[in-house]
């Protein structure tokens, strides 16, 4: 019976190449660079790559940032040929102030015509050919005055007296400040622009593609119907937010380092907006969609607003309450477990009897078909509600072991934690 390695790359069909005996050794050794180059695509998942086709196709400005040599300038190569954008490669460290925000040409007569500010040739061709992939790398190893004159075209794609069309869209790499060639930290204007992507290498995908078979990246495919219902989640879930966390809005990191990277503003959040959208319109999966957002508001306030997104499907704890012996509860024990404690919040909050009865029939429920720890808690605070004139229900013994076994665990963890204690002390 045959053996299969999970790595081993299929074999690439090998072009026959007839080179003539009389071909130059340098010939023969271009017959054999093409013979290196040729490879083939194909479908396979990738969250980053789908984060940053995503974020294309939200025409947002997207930074990834790796280490040299890890295949940030490849990725971005075959995505412009996947997706038949010319590519437009500019390294900002080599260029000048005026190179972005144009060279004065004075012209005829200054004091009735003013001075145009000249652009470069590279953004005259991408005007002409209305279309394209701007590829600005090196962005780490550009100077603060370089990083000053990228703004107004990252954010408002002007270059001098032209204005980039729709269908050019931009993408910038960077190493980290500790790997860059004379790096700088990114300014926060500049940082608070782009979508920041970490760049790693994937075992398995880099195995594949020296083996001739790359990944292939296609822009999602966005369902039409539901467009609508993308935009109005992505609105409530960073309303919902925000409106929770007034202070969220706008937070300035306090160390240089954390500046150069993604952190939240009314402006990073109008992003985040646009990319939750796009990733439910999509179908994406969470992991995508995590790599978007924390790519865009930052770590902290982007895993607040992941947890916030799985609560938004959360059932109602009324409805709950209205039929606990259908309810349908969250497998994820911690979505599971802030079910649970919102149905005795809303018990607390309108205590009566057939409601409080109902929550320990939910309460049983979640113990049959689910982590019986989970509901230790809520089944404490439920039976400190109980009222002088309310039965206790039936139910509540089949919760009783559960909750008088976790009593004894914890009263058996504080013991040990005092002996620890008491031993440590001992040994002073």
């Amino acid at each position: 019976m045959p053996t299969h390695t999970l790595f081993a790359p299929p074999a690439p069909s090998v072009p026959t190449h007839s080179v003539p005996a009389s071909a130059s050794q340098l010939d023969v050794a271009g017959e054999l660079l093409a013979l290196l180059r040729d490879s083939t695509t194909e479908p396979r998942p990738d969250s980053q790559l789908e984060a940053l086709t995503l974020a294309v196709a939200a025409d947002l400005p997207v930074l990834l940032w790796g280490e040299p040599g890890i295949g940030k300038t490849a990725a971005l190569t075959q995505l412009a040929e996947a997706l038949d954008l010319p590519l437009t490669t500019v390294i900002a460290s080599v260029h000048e102030p005026s190179d972005f925000s144009g060279l004065p040409i004075v012209g005829d007569d200054p004091a009735e015509q003013g001075v145009p500010m000249a652009p470069p040739d590279w953004a005259v061709r991408l005007v002409r050919a209305g279309r394209g992939l701007l590829f600005l790398d090196e962005l780490s190893t550009a100077p603060p005055a370089v990083q000053a004159a990228l703004l107004r075209l990252v954010l408002e794609r002007r270059i001098g007296a032209l204005t980039l069309p729709p269908g050019v869209r931009i993408v910038a790499a960077a190493n980290p400040r500790g790997s860059a060639a004379d790096g700088w930290e990114l300014s926060p204007p500049l940082a608070n622009r782009f979508v920041h992507l970490q760049w790693t290498h994937d075992h398995e995908v880099v195995v594949r593609g020296l083996g001739g078979t790359w990944p292939r990246a296609t822009l999602p495919r966005l369902d039409p119907a539901k467009l609508p219902e993308a935009v109005d989640f992505a609105r409530r879930a960073v309303c919902g937010l925000l409106t929770a966390r007034p202070k969220l809005v706008h937070r300035l990191p306090s160390s240089e380092a954390r500046r150069g990277g993604a952190w939240p503003s009314p402006r990073s959040w109008d992003m985040t907006l646009s990319l939750i959208a796009f990733a439910t319109a999509a179908g994406s999966s969470r992991d995508v969609l995590s790599l978007l957002v924390r790519g865009t508001v930052g770590d902290g306030p982007g895993l607040e607003l992941l947890a916030s997104l799985d609560r938004m499907d959360l059932p109602d704890p009324e409805t709950l309450l209205a039929d606990p012996a259908g309810a349908d509860l969250p497998e994820r024990g911690d979505l599971r477990q802030a079910v649970l404690d919102g149905v005795v919040a809303a018990v607390r909050a309108r205590a009566d009897r057939a409601r409080w009865d109902a929550a320990w029939a939910l309460l049983v429920r979640a113990l049959e078909t689910g982590a019986p720890d989970l509901v230790v808690v809520p089944a404490t605070t439920l039976a400190s509600l109980r009222q002088e004139d309310w039965d206790v229900p039936a139910s509540i013994e089949k919760l009783a072991g559960v909750v008088t076994l976790s009593r004894r665990s914890d009263q058996a963890a504080a013991r040990a934690a005092a002996r620890t204690a008491a031993v440590a002390k001992a040994g002073r």
